[in-house]
């Protein structure tokens, strides 16, 4: 017996015989059982949004809220040493008036080396999920491509509250589309893993701003 043979049957061993109905075919996988919390506890939108907030600022995100009015404003301040920013395909915003920086449009042609001349980038979201401080990205027009977001040392993102934000991971699965590139960004891109000692912007942007945009 070969060492893939043995690898083989405890595989077989440890899954065990197909029980009537589920098959082995393609299409026939088993029932996986979801009896697990979808949501813990019960909330508000607002204390949806507040939950969101207070996980976020623990990864260690920096968490603006304002209204569409005060948008421009808060943009202007938070790329006020920016010389350049990024852009998606459908910002979701118009360019603050007096913002000194040059808008850089997304482009097929766009290389790693570009993006990194790039001071900051600001996209929108797919949504946040307020248990796990999570924002969802899934390169739809207020995002871009993901490498938009990978590249540039400062990263803004715009949520607009309470509408995308659910509670949970579960609650955040069958709104998502699997197909499409999905990236999940809990806090600055960060490290511990020589001697314990946290570095950011290791495999991403260094800051993390999100701003919570209220309804009006």
């Amino acid at each position: 017996m070969s060492s893939k043979d043995r690898i083989l049957g405890r595989i077989r061993r440890a899954v065990g015989e197909p029980q009537p109905g589920q098959g082995q075919g393609p299409g026939q996988e088993p029932a996986i059982p979801r009896d697990y919390l979808q949501v813990h506890g019960t909330r508000t939108p607002q204390q949806r949004v507040d939950l969101l907030a207070a996980n976020l600022a623990e990864y260690r995100a920096r968490v603006h809220r304002t209204d569409e009015a005060g948008l421009p404003d808060l943009l202007r301040h938070l790329l006020a040493d920016a010389a350049s920013v990024q852009l998606p395909p459908e910002p979701g915003f118009d360019w603050p008036e007096g913002l000194p920086a040059t808008p850089v449009p997304d482009r097929a042609d766009q290389t790693a080396r570009d993006l990194d001349r790039v001071d900051a980038v600001v996209t929108g979201c797919a949504l946040a999920i307020a248990e796990t401080g999570t924002i969802v990205l899934d390169g739809g027009p207020s995002q871009g491509r993901r490498r938009i977001t990978l590249v540039p040392d400062h990263h803004i993102c715009l949520v607009r509250v309470p509408a995308q934000v659910v509670d949970s991971v579960p609650g955040a699965l069958p709104l998502l589309d699997p197909t499409r590139p999905l990236t999940w960004i809990s806090g600055p891109s960060a490290t511990s893993d020589i001697e314990l000692d946290r570095v950011e912007g290791v495999h991403g942007p260094r800051t993390l701003d999100v701003v919570l945009v209220a309804a009006q």
